[in-house]
């Protein structure tokens, strides 16, 4: 595995690759970070062209979804909502009620916010597109300041 820190908006970004495909975008300060710094590989300019430019373009505005080969390491569960949140529009959110009924497990709410807050591919796989069922902003392992700014971006500076 290769790794590289991209600077950006909600501050530096942590890419992880392995053999070209992207397998964890972290924050700094990222809580409970689903890949160990230990396995992160070697640094290098940077670890995947592709994620660093459409970051960019994300973040000046100019990208909406993402199209890059991800590697994400979970239980199938875990993968099964990670799948799902890149089904969630930029610019709109769901609950973790909704996203538990997307993956076929109404009433497991509370599981599916734990494989939410385990995504280990932030941004490109839009983990802070969830929101409590009564709108607030819950839970975000990069901090509701980021997970707020991701969404008032996404909406054109509309505040939630």
């Amino acid at each position: 595995m290769t790794y590289s820190v991209m600077p950006s908006p909600i501050g530096p970004l942590t890419l992880v690759a392995r053999d070209g495909t992207l397998v964890a975008v972290l924050m700094e300060g990222h809580r409970r970070p689903p890949v160990a710094e230990s396995a992160w590989g070697d640094r290098v300019d940077d670890a995947h062209p592709d994620a660093t430019r459409q970051l960019r373009e994300y973040f000046d505005g100019g990208r909406t979804d993402f199209q890059l080969p991800l590697a994400p390491e979970g239980t199938d569960f875990q993968r099964a909502v990670w799948a799902a949140l890149q089904d969630i529009e930029y610019g709109h959110t769901t609950s973790y009620g909704e996203l538990a009924l997307r993956v076929g497990r109404p009433g497991a709410s509370r599981a599916v916010g734990a494989a939410v807050g385990r995504n280990p591919i932030s941004i490109v796989v839009p983990c802070h597109r969830v929101i409590g069922a009564d709108g607030t902003l819950t839970g975000y392992a990069g901090g509701e300041d980021r997970k707020r700014y991701l969404l008032d971006m996404e909406r054109g500076g509309r505040l939630l």
